[in-house]
């Protein structure tokens, strides 16, 4: 019982960070239908920005200020990498076929990949303490850590200000309306290339903030981190209903559970193979997701 209860909370501080990148996925789907494989690279980007905003802020303390201070950095060059990534590589493209879109998201993954390769080095580093860690005992032999806390509340918090956005003011009225049919919103005189970026630049936010977290739990980054990550977040976003914000959090939790599940009963070994099994699956068995609908379209 003890294992099941550790591994438990593992699962969910990993479904954490898998939540907050699949929202990134999920929102830009809605608005465009595009799957932008580049986002795992956001993620990876934010946290190298995070490295070095703290390497030259040379944050020698460790505490909750200067994680906020590292994070809001981060979400804010990662927004900015975003909003640059729709402009000058989504929004040309966007009035050809979604073949062509999804072919340059392939390709701004691979730039944006190599290009960190070439400016970061490929050799992996350590991420700074920004948060001093430190296990709290439960009970038994039950353990977790309180930058483990720390993500969870993170991770509520930001997914709890997203929906707040999106359902309660007038800009995520307009995002609905864009995901609902582009054309009629601009002809209800929205703004559609503004709510567009505005979208890629929210989700890169989240992916930024999912790095940092990532980076002070694990401490290693890499140029090429975002690559399976990103492909797990987009089975999350598959798996809860891709366009479906409660769907990437719902498929991010279940998913991290679950890998983590795997890892502790079975092997590690067979956690990546297991959440591309359960991307079969789910494309067998309910395409739509959980949460997500079917819907028609015409071809």
């Amino acid at each position: 019982m003890e294992l099941f209860l550790q591994q438990l909370i593992n699962g969910i501080v990993q479904g954490s960070i898998y939540a907050l990148i699949a929202l990134g996925y999920t929102m830009v789907y809605g608005v465009l239908r595009l799957i932008n494989f580049a986002h795992g690279d956001v993620f990876m980007l934010g946290a190298f920005i995070g490295f070095y905003t703290a390497n030259l802020l040379g944050i020698s303390q460790p505490s909750v200020g200067a994680l906020i201070l590292v994070m809001t950095v981060s979400m804010a060059g990662s927004a900015a990498v975003g909003l640059v990534i729709e402009r000058f590589a989504y929004r040309p493209v966007r009035k050809f076929s979604r073949l062509t879109s999804l072919i340059t998201a392939i390709g701004v993954s691979l730039l944006l990949e190599y290009a960190a390769q070439f400016v970061f080095g490929a050799t992996p580093k350590s991420f700074p303490t920004i948060f001093e860690t430190q296990n709290i005992s439960l009970f038994g032999n039950v353990t977790i850590s309180n930058d483990s806390i720390l993500i969870i509340i993170v991770s509520i918090f930001l997914m709890v200000m997203l929906n707040l956005i999106v359902f309660k003011t007038k800009l995520g009225k307009a995002m609905r309306a864009v995901s609902f049919n582009l054309d009629v919103a601009k002809l209800m005189g929205i703004n559609t290339d503004f709510i567009i970026a505005f979208t890629f630049a929210l989700g890169s936010a989240l992916a930024a903030a999912a790095g940092i977290l990532y980076s002070v739990h694990f401490t290693k980054i890499d140029p090429l981190m975002g690559l399976l990550i990103g492909l797990k977040a987009f089975v999350a976003a598959v798996l809860g209903g891709i366009g479906n914000i409660t769907g990437a959090v719902l498929g991010g939790l279940l998913l991290g559970i679950a890998e983590i599940m795997v890892s502790g009963y079975i092997s590690s070994s067979y956690k990546d193979v297991f959440a591309f099994l359960i991307l079969i699956l789910v494309l067998i068995v309910k395409p739509a997701g959980l949460l997500g609908s079917a819907a028609q379209e015409k071809v």
